[in-house]
């Protein structure tokens, strides 16, 4: 079921490629059914050859490619199109991760690609500068994370926090901030949103937990929590 808009506060399960196959479908199960109970929008992120398998099981949850390329279906070969990913149900894709980074250019033309075909972007940006560039090309989703805090044990600093939310938001009022660098534990998920995040994403704190599910549940209970607060 295609999603009109994301809405804050939001979640996002980031497994990257530490997960794959059953111990990632447990994973997007219980995400599925979280979203349901807590009645909060959950984005759960998934290599290319796993998204078909997750929509199909997953229907409560955002599906969303962790890549997408600035590519017309065609004559390319290893790349994944936009078209191939809406055709098989995913909604979202992350753009410009640390590991993907693209150019201002690129990014411009998959965002207006992505919009007339319907699938949402969430665009990484790794300074405060760049997050305000990135927020005039009217993605859905800003993710400010510094690139040498991914994978950390230590969320971003206050003042990063707040700068860039106030930044983006000056800029962009319309778009949402997801915030998502060295998060451990439902308590750094609740200050990140106390702080004025619109969504909080997890990769190693979630996979890396001594129950990944566990860890997953208390987190989005976090969000439920917060939820709650800004009714």
């Amino acid at each position: 079921m295609q999603k009109e808009k994301i809405k804050a506060p939001f979640f996002v399960v980031n497994p990257k490629s530490f997960l794959y196959g059953n111990p990632l479908m447990e994973l997007a199960r219980k995400a599925d059914e979280l979203a349901v109970h807590h009645a909060i929008d959950i984005l759960f992120t998934a290599p290319p050859t796993e998204l078909a398998n997750i929509v199909q099981e997953c229907p409560n949850l955002v599906v969303t490619a962790q890549h997408v390329d600035d590519v017309s279906p065609g004559a390319s070969m290893g790349k994944v199109s936009i078209e191939s990913l809406v055709d098989i149900g995913v909604q979202a894709a992350v753009l410009n991760h640390a590991d993907h980074p693209l150019s201002l250019s690129t990014l411009v033309h998959i965002v207006q690609r992505a919009k007339q075909k319907g699938l949402k972007t969430i665009i990484c940006a790794d300074s405060v500068l760049e997050a305000q560039a990135i927020a005039l090309l009217q993605p859905d989703i800003v993710l400010a994370e510094p690139t040498e805090q991914i994978g950390q044990s230590q969320i971003s600093s206050r003042d990063y926090v707040t700068s860039t939310i106030k930044k983006i938001k000056e800029i962009n009022p319309n778009v949402l901030v997801e915030q998502g660098a060295g998060i451990r534990s439902e308590k750094d998920v609740e200050e990140l949103f106390r702080l004025g995040a619109d969504g909080v994403g997890v990769t190693s704190g979630i996979v890396k937990a001594a129950s990944p599910i566990e860890m997953m549940e208390k987190m989005i209970q976090a969000v439920s929590t917060i939820n709650r607060e800004r009714k």
